[in-house]
């Protein structure tokens, strides 16, 4: 039979069939040729015996969290308790691009903000949605609902940033476990202890752990480039093809980035990534 795999915990696989669901364990033919089913993956199972027989092709995944065939990712961005991020913010949207997942960006706890401050987070939301990004705010809870229909959706995002509270608004009979921000680590509990599918409004929703550290897998300084997507907008009038938009002269992204055109924290997050990926580069081949 043909289903798709909804839940692992441990080393039990829950594939959805028609409908029904089997908890199923993978072959150890799976370990001998290196490959790992994940969450979102279609597969051939055994339902007299309950083993997952084959996985079949998959059209992306993530590493973490770990979740395959994902059609849209919405990130979840706390602006305060814990603070807003640019840096995570933009780490995220250019992991799910390059993934060839459709990034959507909700913010979460403005009511816990002062005037100033929401004036100052305004500036960020009005510029993501400038550059192209669908947002939304966590009291817009009629517009995410119509959302899911039909896709696999993944929840990310800062621990503490209120994944598991806002799917428990979109769909009170989730009854997701919720904890406080540890004020002690400025940072939210781990209430999340597996990857899960749950099927809402027509579609599957995966509630993922929180995280506090992620990597460019697979990538190199160009794809972290070629995934600021307002880059790619004026890019052509560099004067060198290859631009990578940092120490050469004539370079259209600076001069959009002195009229104010692109964000200072935009590409000071792409000068960090960059240089990251680089020194670990480096460091690599010093050992």
């Amino acid at each position: 039979m043909e289903g798709r795999i909804v839940k692992l915990i441990s080393n039990d696989y829950t594939v959805l069939s028609n409908e029904t669901t089997y908890v199923c364990k993978s072959r150890g033919k799976f370990r001998n040729m290196n490959i790992s089913p994940l969450v979102g993956d279609k597969v051939i199972f055994d339902d007299k015996n309950n083993y997952i027989m084959d996985v079949l092709p998959r059209k992306n995944f993530l590493i973490r969290p770990s979740v395959s065939n994902i059609d849209q990712a919405i990130i979840v961005a706390s602006v305060k308790d814990p603070n807003f991020s640019t840096n995570l913010l933009d780490k995220l949207l250019v992991m799910i691009e390059f993934n060839s997942v459709k990034p959507i960006i909700v913010f979460s706890k403005l009511d816990l903000l002062n005037k100033e401050e929401l004036e100052e987070i305004n500036v960020y939301i009005n510029y993501y949605k400038f550059i192209g990004y669908d947002t939304y705010l966590n009291t817009d809870i009629e517009e995410i609902r119509k959302l899911f229909k039909d896709k696999i959706t993944v929840f990310t995002g800062q621990t503490g940033s209120g994944k598991s509270t806002l799917l428990n608004k979109l769909d009170i009979r989730l009854s997701i476990k919720t904890d406080i921000t540890s004020k002690a680590l400025g940072r939210g509990k781990h209430t999340t202890r597996h990857v899960e599918l749950l099927t809402m409004y027509d579609g599957l929703v995966a509630d993922t752990p929180g995280f506090s550290s992620m990597e460019f897998y697979g990538m190199s300084i160009q794809d972290i480039r070629d995934n600021f997507i307002e880059f790619n907008e004026y890019r052509e009038n560099c004067k060198y093809a290859d631009c990578m938009h940092d120490k050469e002269v004539d370079c259209a992204i600076k001069e959009k980035l002195k009229e104010g055109i692109i964000l200072q924290s935009r590409y000071e997050s792409y000068l960090n990534f960059i240089e990251k990926k680089v020194l670990k580069w480096y460091y690599q081949f010093q050992l």
